[in-house]
Parts: structure tokens; sequence; C-alpha cells
């Protein structure tokens, strides 16, 4: 009986890459929060791990040969990326609220350390199953 890793880490996998790109996105609407026109921008996490779990689960492709055959929804995971409105806009064009993307990236660091938390608790457990612990 073999173990799959997709089902033993779970969804954690795929929240750790999706808040390592959410944590790149929020750096950078802070690096341009003096940048004149620059537009912050921003994703739904929930929706965009849908998702990715949903591309995860159905990641085995048919090969489509005939005209009839139907393609699978298999592949990557997708999510639309969003500009930030700011409360008041500012006189350059700027949409960056230094303040509530600060607020953003630091929870999406917990969040982010959260998962990464689990992940290594999961394969602590696998290490000891290995072992016979």
């Amino acid at each position: 009986m073999g173990i799959s890793l997709d089902r033993v880490l779970g969804l954690h996998e795929n929240a750790v890459k999706l808040r390592s790109q959410r944590t790149e996105i929020l750096a950078a609407n802070i690096a341009n929060a003096d940048t004149p026109g620059y537009k912050a921008r921003d994703f739904d996490f929930k929706q965009a791990l849908a998702s990715a779990q949903s591309a995860s689960q159905g990641s085995i492709r048919l090969q489509v040969t005939q005209p009839g055959h139907f393609a699978t929804a298999g592949g990557r995971a997708s999510f639309e990326m969003m500009y930030s409105t700011p409360m008041q806009p500012s006189i350059d064009g700027n949409t960056v609220d230094l303040h509530k993307e600060k607020a953003k990236f630091t929870q999406n660091a917990m969040e982010q350390q959260v998962s990464l938390t689990f992940l290594d608790k999961k394969l602590k457990g696998l290490v000891k199953v290995i072992r016979g612990e």
C-alpha cells in the first residue's frame, strides 16, 4: 500500500505556494507606496486555494485523440488579480494604502507560518511512520 504525498500534505502544500505568491504581490505594493500612478494589486486567497485544490485533484490529463473526446479540467490553478480600491485616493494616482498593505502582509505571513507548521508536523509524522516509531 503506497502513500500519496498529495493526500498526506492536503491543502497546505497549495496554501504555502499561494501565500508565497501573495507575499510577493503585497511586498511589491508596499515597495511602490510612493510611486506615482502605481496601482495596488491582490487576489482572493480563498478562491485561488479552491482553484488550486480542484486543479490538483483533477491533475490527471486524458489524451484527446478524436473530436468526440472530452478534455479534462486538470492542470494549473488560476486566479484573478484584482486592483485595490483606496479609501482616500491620492493625487498622483497611487492606490497603495500603506497601513492596509502592511496589515495584509503581516496577516499573510502569519497564515503562511501556520501552514508551514502543519506541513512540518505532517512530515515529522511520516518520518515516524517510516521508522516504525
